[in-house]
């Protein structure tokens, strides 16, 4: 996986007044989940601030990246779990760290990427990506930037499951009957496998 690090504080006041007031000077609200937790038996969190200005190039890519957070100084490892966004504007408004190590298991989503040609494709078909990204359980350090698929052998009608894929050192934890790709028949390849029949 990518690394990208950020920087920022930890807040003073939480709570929506507050929150609105750290946009206003261009601040996004944030907490850090780590292990330690509360008498509630909860993950204790870290609130604190970060500059929307250092999470733009993070936030909107298609890549998976390690956070290197520094907060105030302590340097924490974290991916993010969880991001919100205004509902006209668009604009990040909030973000979940979960804290990671090298030992535990963590489970994020991973860009898929399609290789090679399909039969079915060369057969007249057309290949349909269902899935962009499919949900992976490992240390972060086994966690590629993209799941690689080769297409090559998929037959014009048939379709890649997840149940039909293995990565070497991850455990898949999308659901095993979602369809992550297929080859689907076109007008042409119809037309051209009801020649042969006739022939």
């Amino acid at each position: 996986m990518k690394e990208f690090s950020v920087s920022g504080q930890k807040r003073a006041t939480t709570g929506k007044k507050a929150a609105k007031e750290l946009r206003k000077e261009g601040l996004v609200p944030c907490n850090l989940y780590g292990e330690k937790r509360g008498e509630n038996g909860l993950p204790e969190a870290i609130a604190f601030a970060i500059p929307a200005t250092q999470l733009r190039k993070m936030v909107y890519s298609p890549d998976v990246y390690v956070v290197n957070l520094t907060i105030d100084g302590e340097a924490h490892k974290a991916v993010m779990k969880e991001l919100q966004f205004h509902p006209t504007t668009d604009a990040l408004i909030h973000i979940d760290f979960y804290e990671v190590n090298e030992e535990k298991a963590i489970t994020i989503g991973i860009p898929v990427k399609l290789t090679g040609h399909a039969q079915g494709v060369r057969d007249g078909g057309r290949l349909s990506q269902a899935v962009r990204q499919l949900n992976v359980t490992a240390p972060y350090k086994q966690i590629p930037e993209v799941l690689e698929i080769d297409v090559t052998n998929l037959a014009l009608g048939k379709a890649i499951k997840v149940a039909d894929l293995n990565f070497e050192g991850l455990e898949i934890a999308t659901p095993s009957q979602v369809v992550v790709c297929s080859v689907k028949a076109t007008r042409a390849s119809r037309s051209a496998a009801a020649a042969e029949t006739a022939e």
